[in-house]
């Protein structure tokens, strides 16, 4: 059976892709977001531009259908403006969206790695334990069967002495 900790990497590790998947995302939306706000700022420096402009003619003298066209195209870049402000602030939406999203998965993936980590401490103490176990075991074996051919040793003893010394027991 696989171990609890590797079984939660597994989870892990999607996690962290699909965190990076929505990390790529949101950057996807925060550069469209960067490049619409810079035409806005274009439009709107245009409009101011044109305004000015229209100003210093102004002062010099205009007919009236450089009037009305000169009002015509100030509305048409009032429109391009409220229409590229409320793009705006549709992709600030998405934005947050994303941002949002990946913060959960991100909240996810950190919460499932703690797990993770914890059920990797807990194996590492239960093999140890095992392992402590096995040594002790081993250990006991050791003693009883040193104990046990001691006792033999000692046994056999007194032949061996009297071998030696000639006697008989």
């Amino acid at each position: 059976m696989m171990k609890r900790s590797v079984r939660i990497k597994a989870i892990v590790e999607l996690k962290e892709m699909q965190a990076k998947d929505a990390m790529r995302a949101m950057g996807v939306s925060q550069r469209k977001l960067q490049g619409m706000q810079a035409q806005l700022e274009s439009l709107k420096h245009y409009r101011q531009q044109y305004q000015e402009q229209f100003h210093r003619l102004s002062g010099k003298g205009m007919t009236v259908s450089q009037l009305m066209e000169f009002r015509s195209f100030v509305d048409k870049l009032d429109k391009a403006i409220a229409g590229q402000e409320h793009s705006v602030r549709g992709v600030q939406a998405e934005v947050a969206m994303k941002k949002k999203l990946w913060e959960a998965i991100h909240n996810q993936t950190s919460s499932l790695q703690k797990v993770c980590d914890a059920a990797r401490r807990t194996e590492k103490k239960q093999e140890d334990k095992l392992e402590q176990s096995e040594q002790d075991e081993w250990a006991a074996r050791f003693v009883k069967e040193r104990s046990v051919l001691q006792t033999t040793s000692e046994k056999n003893q007194p032949d061996l002495e009297a071998k030696v010394t000639g006697d008989r027991i």
